[in-house]
């Protein structure tokens, strides 16, 4: 191996602070050492599902170098409550692999509509900013980590 080599960086991941609203990018194969905010220092806490809005959601998806599993829900549904516990599952299981993250269709009406959400919950997978693979209907863990294999 000469100087002159480049090593392959991993993948990264820009997600808004929850506290500060500041941008930060993220590398992956960092993100199980809870990252801080640039901004605030307060910890990026990528184990759980990234909450998304109508305003953060293009920019993290598209700019994931990672899969990143959308769960499309809102609050009031009750299968949306019985699959929560999967999605936090998956979030801790995939640290650093992929960005798991949750868009409540009440309050970001707008990309509910870009992606002709009818019934929730639902749950898109995306690669490279692009939709690859999409489940309507409340399922257990090992479906979404499939979905997260196979999109």
């Amino acid at each position: 191996m000469t100087a002159t080599t480049t090593e392959q960086q991993s993948p990264t991941l820009t997600i808004q602070c929850q506290f500060c609203q500041t941008w930060n990018r993220i590398d992956a194969a960092r993100a199980a050492d809870r990252p801080k905010c640039g901004k605030c220092a307060r910890p990026i806490l990528l184990d759980r599902p990234v909450k998304l809005t109508d305003d953060t959601f293009d920019r993290t998806i598209e700019s994931a170098e990672l899969p990143v599993l959308v769960d499309f829900y809102a609050d009031w549904c009750g299968p949306c409550k019985v699959m929560a516990p999967s999605v936090d599952q998956l979030a801790s299981k995939t640290t650093g692999r992929a960005l798991i993250a949750k868009l409540d269709t009440d309050a970001s009406p707008r990309t509910a509509q870009k992606f002709d959400i009818r019934g929730i919950p639902t749950v898109i997978v995306f690669r490279g900013g692009k939709a690859v693979t999409q489940q309507a209907g409340a399922v257990p863990l090992s479906a979404l980590e499939k979905m997260l294999g196979a999109g």
